[in-house]
Order: C-alpha cells, then sequence, then structure tokens
C-alpha cells in the first residue's frame, strides 16, 4: 500500500518496543519490595539459638503487650524484637516450621532467644525435651501506638528488693536511665535491675559486654513494652 512503511521495518520496530517494555517490567519486578513500613523495625531481622517454652504455670497471667497469656495459640516472648513482631520459626533439629507473634518478653535467662508457647512447642516437636536449637527470622510487624520502645541492659534480678536496688546505685550511675523493675513470677516477686537506654542493638550490646567484664555479671538486652 502507498505510504506504508516496509514490513520488515515495522516488524523490528514492533520487536523493539516490546523489548523495551519486557526489559523496564522486569526491571520494576526485580527490585524488592520496601521491607521498612516502619522506620528502624528489623523485618528480615535473623537469629538462631536455644529456644524454650512455658506454659501452665503462666497460662491467664499479662503479657508484656497487656494480653493475657493463651498457652493454646501461637505467640512467643523475646527480649529485644517489638512487640507485634511476626516471625517464622523453625527447629534445627525437626525441620518444623511455625509462625509466632511476639506479645511478650523473655526468656530472662542467659543463652536462650526464645520463649515459645505450648502450641509453638507442640508445632515443633519440643515439648518433651524443653529445650530445642531453633532460627527464627522476622517476615512483618504489627504496630502498636505505644511504639518499639528502647533498650536496656538487665544485669541482674533478686528476690531481695535491698539486693537489687544495691547493685543499681553500684551501676545506674555509669549508664543513666535505668530501673529497678519489679515482676510477680510463678516463683514470687523479683526486681530486675536494667540500666541503661540505647536505640541500637549494637551500642547495647556493646554495654552489655563491658559490664559483663567490669562487674563480673551475665548480662543480657532487653527491650520496653514497647
Amino acid at each position: 500500500m502507498k505510504g506504508s512503511r516496509p514490513v520488515s521495518v515495522r516488524h523490528g520496530f514492533i520487536v523493539a518496543a516490546a523489548l523495551f517494555i519486557c526489559t523496564v517490567f522486569a526491571s520494576c519486578q526485580s527490585q524488592p519490595p520496601p521491607i521498612h513500613r516502619f522506620p528502624g523495625y528489623p523485618v528480615g531481622f535473623h537469629e538462631r539459638g536455644v529456644a524454650s517454652w512455658y506454659g501452665p504455670g503462666f497460662h491467664g497471667n499479662k503479657t508484656a503487650n497487656g494480653e493475657r497469656y493463651d498457652m493454646y495459640k501461637l505467640t512467643a516472648a523475646h527480649r529485644t524484637l517489638p512487640l507485634g513482631s511476626i516471625a517464622v520459626v523453625r527447629s534445627v533439629s525437626t525441620g518444623r516450621q511455625i509462625t509466632v507473634r511476639i506479645n511478650d518478653r523473655g526468656p530472662f535467662a542467659k543463652g536462650r532467644v526464645l520463649d515459645l508457647s505450648l502450641a509453638g512447642a507442640e508445632a515443633i516437636g519440643m515439648v518433651g525435651t524443653g529445650t530445642d536449637q531453633v532460627e527464627l527470622q522476622v517476615v512483618g510487624y504489627q504496630a502498636r501506638p505505644e511504639g518499639m520502645g528502647v533498650l536496656r541492659v538487665q544485669v541482674g534480678a533478686f528476690a531481695d528488693p535491698l539486693n537489687a536496688r544495691g547493685l543499681f546505685e553500684q551501676i545506674g550511675a555509669q549508664y543513666p536511665g535505668g530501673r529497678v523493675m519489679q515482676v510477680e513470677l510463678s516463683e514470687g516477686t523479683r526486681y530486675r535491675v536494667q540500666v541503661g537506654q540505647f536505640l541500637t542493638e549494637a551500642d547495647a550490646q556493646m554495654a552489655s559486654s563491658r559490664l559483663d567484664a567490669q562487674y563480673k555479671v551475665q548480662s543480657f538486652v532487653v527491650r520496653d513494652d514497647g
């Protein structure tokens, strides 16, 4: 037809246009979606360590985020992850995995990273052993009005408030902003000595290492109930 482009030229133009569109689309698709909905929140955080579980002695007690602990739900306690974190937990020994919501604080024992509910422990097969080596990864976050809360270093826990106060007065001046926190546990009242206020885990862990060396304690990092 008069005025028409040659077929080969027209075909080449269509192919080039299609390739351009595909390239742009692929480029957009290859970029990972943003994972920080909330500034500073550690979505993607990965941790490996020993998990334990807690059950009947705590069933019905108030958790750190204000809920009542229900051992039949898939929840867990962590010392530093912001409350409302959603984490996938995989047992290294059984290979089973579950998704839990962090709604409580703990475990308050050196060397452990997570306290699962009874339901969580049953799901990955660790009720009988009591503890298990696990891997956890944060995959989401249900935001809370209170925010994420500051980090502190817990340097001790005592049944006698005078002992707690004595340690706090010894260390508190070095790391201002701390507190002696009274908690009611199944074994009785305990007084936790927590010092400092830190915005990053790196700073808090550095302070914990210094305190361990200086005062011969076994400290660990905890986050407020935000």
